[in-house]
Protein backbone atom coordinates (compact mmCIF):
# COMPACT_ATOMS: atom_id res chain seq x y z
CA UNK A 1 0.00 0.00 0.00
CA UNK A 2 1.53 3.36 -0.68
CA UNK A 3 1.74 5.93 2.19
CA UNK A 4 -0.23 8.21 0.79
CA UNK A 5 -3.16 5.75 0.77
CA UNK A 6 -2.20 4.56 4.48
CA UNK A 7 -4.68 5.70 6.87
CA UNK A 8 -3.05 8.64 9.26
CA UNK A 9 -2.51 12.16 8.89
CA UNK A 10 0.71 13.50 9.96
CA UNK A 11 1.49 15.26 13.19
CA UNK A 12 1.51 19.41 13.52
CA UNK A 13 4.71 19.73 15.23
CA UNK A 14 3.67 23.17 16.49
CA UNK A 15 0.52 21.63 17.95
CA UNK A 16 2.29 21.17 21.82
CA UNK A 17 -1.08 19.44 22.69
CA UNK A 18 -1.49 17.10 19.42
CA UNK A 19 1.91 15.94 19.76
CA UNK A 20 1.50 14.69 23.32
CA UNK A 21 -1.26 12.50 22.62
CA UNK A 22 -0.03 11.16 19.36
CA UNK A 23 2.85 10.04 21.00
CA UNK A 24 1.16 8.72 24.02
CA UNK A 25 -0.68 6.73 22.05
CA UNK A 26 1.93 5.33 19.55
CA UNK A 27 3.98 4.18 22.45
CA UNK A 28 1.09 2.44 23.96
CA UNK A 29 0.53 0.60 21.01
CA UNK A 30 4.24 -0.31 20.49
CA UNK A 31 4.05 -1.84 24.40
CA UNK A 32 1.41 -4.25 23.11
CA UNK A 33 2.75 -5.16 20.15
CA UNK A 34 6.37 -6.15 22.04
CA UNK A 35 4.35 -7.57 24.46
CA UNK A 36 2.44 -9.93 21.71
CA UNK A 37 6.07 -10.96 20.54
CA UNK A 38 5.67 -9.18 16.77
CA UNK A 39 8.11 -7.31 15.16
CA UNK A 40 6.88 -4.26 13.33
CA UNK A 41 7.06 -5.90 9.73
CA UNK A 42 4.72 -8.74 10.91
CA UNK A 43 1.90 -6.42 12.80
CA UNK A 44 1.90 -4.03 9.68
CA UNK A 45 1.41 -7.40 7.41
CA UNK A 46 -1.57 -8.79 9.61
CA UNK A 47 -3.47 -5.30 10.21
CA UNK A 48 -2.86 -4.47 6.61
CA UNK A 49 -0.77 -1.56 6.68
CA UNK A 50 2.85 -1.08 5.99
CA UNK A 51 5.88 -0.97 8.45
CA UNK A 52 6.91 2.25 7.77
CA UNK A 53 3.31 3.42 8.42
CA UNK A 54 3.71 1.20 11.77
CA UNK A 55 6.72 3.03 12.87
CA UNK A 56 5.44 6.10 12.24
CA UNK A 57 2.69 5.77 14.28
CA UNK A 58 4.69 4.26 17.51
CA UNK A 59 6.87 6.85 16.84
CA UNK A 60 4.30 10.09 17.42
CA UNK A 61 4.50 11.04 13.54
CA UNK A 62 1.22 9.86 12.11
CA UNK A 63 -1.92 10.20 13.81
CA UNK A 64 -3.78 7.08 13.25
CA UNK A 65 -7.14 6.73 11.74
CA UNK A 66 -10.24 4.29 13.72
CA UNK A 67 -9.64 1.97 11.51
CA UNK A 68 -5.83 1.45 12.49
CA UNK A 69 -6.65 1.41 16.04
CA UNK A 70 -9.71 -0.88 15.60
CA UNK A 71 -7.91 -3.02 13.59
CA UNK A 72 -4.83 -3.26 16.16
CA UNK A 73 -7.21 -3.85 18.81
CA UNK A 74 -8.82 -6.74 17.48
CA UNK A 75 -4.45 -8.33 16.31
CA UNK A 76 -3.38 -7.65 20.10
CA UNK A 77 -6.52 -8.89 21.40
CA UNK A 78 -6.42 -5.52 23.79
CA UNK A 79 -10.45 -6.14 24.07
CA UNK A 80 -10.92 -2.41 22.95
CA UNK A 81 -8.69 -0.81 24.87
CA UNK A 82 -6.91 -0.02 22.23
CA UNK A 83 -9.98 1.11 20.12
CA UNK A 84 -11.04 3.16 22.54
CA UNK A 85 -7.69 5.69 22.07
CA UNK A 86 -9.89 7.11 19.38
CA UNK A 87 -11.61 9.00 21.58
CA UNK A 88 -8.30 11.11 22.71
CA UNK A 89 -6.96 10.55 19.14
CA UNK A 90 -10.20 12.06 17.71
CA UNK A 91 -9.82 15.65 19.29
CA UNK A 92 -6.53 16.18 17.43
CA UNK A 93 -6.83 14.75 14.09
CA UNK A 94 -7.68 18.06 12.66
CA UNK A 95 -5.26 20.93 12.65
CA UNK A 96 -5.20 22.88 15.73
CA UNK A 97 -6.44 26.41 14.11
CA UNK A 98 -9.25 24.58 12.85
CA UNK A 99 -9.80 22.98 16.86
CA UNK A 100 -9.75 26.16 17.64
CA UNK A 101 -12.28 27.93 15.61
CA UNK A 102 -14.25 24.89 15.85
CA UNK A 103 -14.12 25.11 19.62
CA UNK A 104 -15.25 29.05 19.12
CA UNK A 105 -18.21 28.26 16.90
CA UNK A 106 -19.34 25.48 18.25
CA UNK A 107 -20.17 27.89 22.01
CA UNK A 108 -21.00 30.73 19.96
CA UNK A 109 -24.86 31.75 20.28
CA UNK A 110 -24.00 34.23 17.37
CA UNK A 111 -22.10 34.16 13.90
CA UNK A 112 -21.59 36.22 11.71
CA UNK A 113 -19.31 36.47 8.74
CA UNK A 114 -18.30 37.84 5.70
CA UNK A 115 -16.25 36.13 2.85
CA UNK A 116 -14.70 37.89 0.00
CA UNK A 117 -12.90 35.23 -1.96
CA UNK A 118 -14.43 31.92 -1.40
CA UNK A 119 -17.84 30.47 -0.54
CA UNK A 120 -17.95 30.35 3.54
CA UNK A 121 -16.79 26.99 4.58
CA UNK A 122 -19.36 26.62 6.96
CA UNK A 123 -21.49 26.69 4.11
CA UNK A 124 -19.54 24.43 1.18
CA UNK A 125 -21.00 20.92 0.49
CA UNK A 126 -18.02 18.29 0.65
CA UNK A 127 -17.25 18.03 -3.14
CA UNK A 128 -16.85 22.03 -3.11
CA UNK A 129 -14.61 22.02 -0.11
CA UNK A 130 -12.22 19.24 -1.90
CA UNK A 131 -12.47 21.36 -5.21
CA UNK A 132 -11.12 24.08 -3.53
CA UNK A 133 -8.30 22.42 -1.00
CA UNK A 134 -7.18 20.59 -3.76
CA UNK A 135 -6.77 23.70 -6.24
CA UNK A 136 -4.19 24.58 -3.57
CA UNK A 137 -0.39 25.57 -4.72
CA UNK A 138 1.85 23.75 -4.26
CA UNK A 139 -0.54 20.87 -3.71
CA UNK A 140 -1.61 19.10 -0.66
CA UNK A 141 -1.40 15.06 -0.97
CA UNK A 142 -4.60 13.70 -1.20
CA UNK A 143 -4.60 12.47 2.41
CA UNK A 144 -4.33 15.49 3.42
CA UNK A 145 -7.28 17.07 1.03
CA UNK A 146 -9.40 14.75 2.77
CA UNK A 147 -8.04 15.55 6.39
CA UNK A 148 -8.58 19.01 5.67
CA UNK A 149 -12.11 18.41 3.84
CA UNK A 150 -13.18 16.35 6.72
CA UNK A 151 -12.13 19.00 9.59
CA UNK A 152 -14.46 21.92 7.46
CA UNK A 153 -17.52 19.61 7.23
CA UNK A 154 -16.69 18.39 10.95
CA UNK A 155 -17.18 22.54 11.60
CA UNK A 156 -20.59 22.23 10.06
CA UNK A 157 -22.41 20.74 12.89
CA UNK A 158 -23.00 24.20 14.10
CA UNK A 159 -26.04 23.90 12.31
CA UNK A 160 -26.99 20.98 14.59
CA UNK A 161 -27.09 22.46 17.79
CA UNK A 162 -30.13 22.78 19.58
CA UNK A 163 -31.10 25.64 20.69
CA UNK A 164 -29.57 26.95 17.03
CA UNK A 165 -27.28 29.14 17.10
CA UNK A 166 -28.20 32.79 14.76
CA UNK A 167 -26.02 32.64 11.68
CA UNK A 168 -25.38 35.41 9.74
CA UNK A 169 -23.19 34.85 6.18
CA UNK A 170 -22.40 38.07 3.57
CA UNK A 171 -20.97 36.27 0.52
CA UNK A 172 -19.32 37.71 -2.77
CA UNK A 173 -21.52 37.24 -6.08
CA UNK A 174 -18.14 36.30 -8.19
CA UNK A 175 -17.44 33.31 -5.73
CA UNK A 176 -21.06 32.07 -6.77
CA UNK A 177 -20.42 31.90 -10.54
CA UNK A 178 -17.37 30.44 -10.70
CA UNK A 179 -17.74 26.47 -11.52
CA UNK A 180 -15.60 25.17 -9.15
CA UNK A 181 -14.99 21.21 -9.38
CA UNK A 182 -17.49 21.46 -12.63
CA UNK A 183 -21.14 22.01 -13.46
CA UNK A 184 -22.53 18.91 -11.03
CA UNK A 185 -20.45 20.55 -8.17
CA UNK A 186 -21.95 23.88 -8.79
CA UNK A 187 -25.10 23.65 -9.03
CA UNK A 188 -24.84 21.21 -5.99
CA UNK A 189 -23.04 24.08 -3.98
CA UNK A 190 -25.93 26.80 -5.25
CA UNK A 191 -28.89 24.17 -4.28
CA UNK A 192 -27.13 23.30 -1.04
CA UNK A 193 -26.84 27.53 -0.49
CA UNK A 194 -30.35 27.50 -1.07
CA UNK A 195 -31.15 25.53 1.19
CA UNK A 196 -29.26 26.87 3.92
CA UNK A 197 -30.11 29.98 3.22
CA UNK A 198 -33.91 29.07 4.10
CA UNK A 199 -33.23 27.75 7.26
CA UNK A 200 -35.13 29.74 10.34
CA UNK A 201 -31.89 30.67 12.31
CA UNK A 202 -30.01 31.45 9.02
CA UNK A 203 -29.76 34.99 7.20
CA UNK A 204 -27.62 34.85 3.97
CA UNK A 205 -26.84 37.91 1.78
CA UNK A 206 -24.60 38.42 -1.08
CA UNK A 207 -23.05 41.34 -2.44
CA UNK A 208 -23.28 42.19 -5.89
CA UNK A 209 -20.74 42.66 -8.29
CA UNK A 210 -22.17 46.22 -9.50
CA UNK A 211 -21.39 47.32 -5.74
CA UNK A 212 -18.69 49.41 -6.75
CA UNK A 213 -17.05 49.56 -3.02
CA UNK A 214 -17.73 48.41 0.48
CA UNK A 215 -16.12 47.64 3.72
CA UNK A 216 -15.20 44.48 3.08
CA UNK A 217 -12.41 45.49 0.74
CA UNK A 218 -9.85 44.31 3.34
CA UNK A 219 -10.99 40.61 3.12
CA UNK A 220 -12.42 38.19 5.53
CA UNK A 221 -14.31 39.56 8.57
CA UNK A 222 -16.13 37.02 11.40
CA UNK A 223 -17.39 37.99 14.62
CA UNK A 224 -18.86 35.63 17.41
CA UNK A 225 -20.91 36.37 20.15
CA UNK A 226 -21.15 34.05 23.58
CA UNK A 227 -24.13 33.65 25.73
CA UNK A 228 -22.00 35.60 28.82
CA UNK A 229 -22.25 38.68 26.18
CA UNK A 230 -18.53 38.90 25.54
CA UNK A 231 -17.40 37.98 21.66
CA UNK A 232 -14.33 37.54 19.55
CA UNK A 233 -13.76 39.05 15.83
CA UNK A 234 -11.02 38.87 13.40
CA UNK A 235 -10.23 39.55 10.12
CA UNK A 236 -7.66 39.49 7.21
CA UNK A 237 -7.31 43.49 7.00
CA UNK A 238 -6.98 44.05 10.43
CA UNK A 239 -5.09 43.20 13.66
CA UNK A 240 -3.16 40.98 11.15
CA UNK A 241 -5.68 38.60 11.07
CA UNK A 242 -5.59 37.80 14.68
CA UNK A 243 -8.30 36.76 17.21
CA UNK A 244 -9.65 39.93 18.96
CA UNK A 245 -11.94 40.54 21.92
CA UNK A 246 -10.49 43.75 22.84
CA UNK A 247 -13.70 46.02 22.63
CA UNK A 248 -12.91 48.52 20.99
CA UNK A 249 -11.26 46.61 17.75
CA UNK A 250 -14.70 44.43 18.36
CA UNK A 251 -16.56 47.64 17.82
CA UNK A 252 -14.39 48.13 14.47
CA UNK A 253 -15.20 45.08 13.15
CA UNK A 254 -18.94 45.16 13.92
CA UNK A 255 -19.16 48.74 12.63
CA UNK A 256 -17.41 47.31 8.86
CA UNK A 257 -19.64 44.24 9.32
CA UNK A 258 -23.01 45.83 10.31
CA UNK A 259 -22.21 48.36 6.69
CA UNK A 260 -21.30 45.15 4.47
CA UNK A 261 -24.69 43.58 5.48
CA UNK A 262 -25.97 47.21 5.18
CA UNK A 263 -24.98 47.49 1.17
CA UNK A 264 -25.32 43.54 0.28
CA UNK A 265 -28.72 42.27 -1.19
CA UNK A 266 -31.75 41.93 1.60
CA UNK A 267 -31.91 38.10 1.97
CA UNK A 268 -34.83 37.64 -0.29
CA UNK A 269 -33.11 39.00 -3.25
CA UNK A 270 -30.36 37.03 -2.86
CA UNK A 271 -31.94 34.24 -2.76
CA UNK A 272 -33.09 34.99 -6.01
CA UNK A 273 -30.32 35.69 -7.26
CA UNK A 274 -28.73 32.23 -6.21
CA UNK A 275 -32.12 30.68 -7.95
CA UNK A 276 -31.37 32.85 -10.65
CA UNK A 277 -27.68 31.56 -10.90
CA UNK A 278 -28.69 27.87 -10.73
CA UNK A 279 -31.53 28.22 -13.50
CA UNK A 280 -28.30 29.62 -15.47
CA UNK A 281 -26.18 26.36 -15.28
Amino acid sequence: MSEVAEPGWEVDPDDDWGVAVVATVGRQLKLRREAAGLRAAEFGEVVGYGEDMVYKVEGGKRIPRQEYLNRADEVLGAGGQVSAMWEDVKRVRYPKKVRELAKLEAQAVEIGLYECNIIAGLLQTPEHARAVISAAQPPYSPDDVERMVTARLARQSVFERDPAPSLHFVLEEAPLRRPIGGTMVWRRQLEHLLEAGRLHNVTLQVMPLCSEIHSGLDGRIEVLKFPDGTAVGRSDGAFNGRATSDPKQLRILELRYGTIRAQALSPSESLSLIEQLLGET
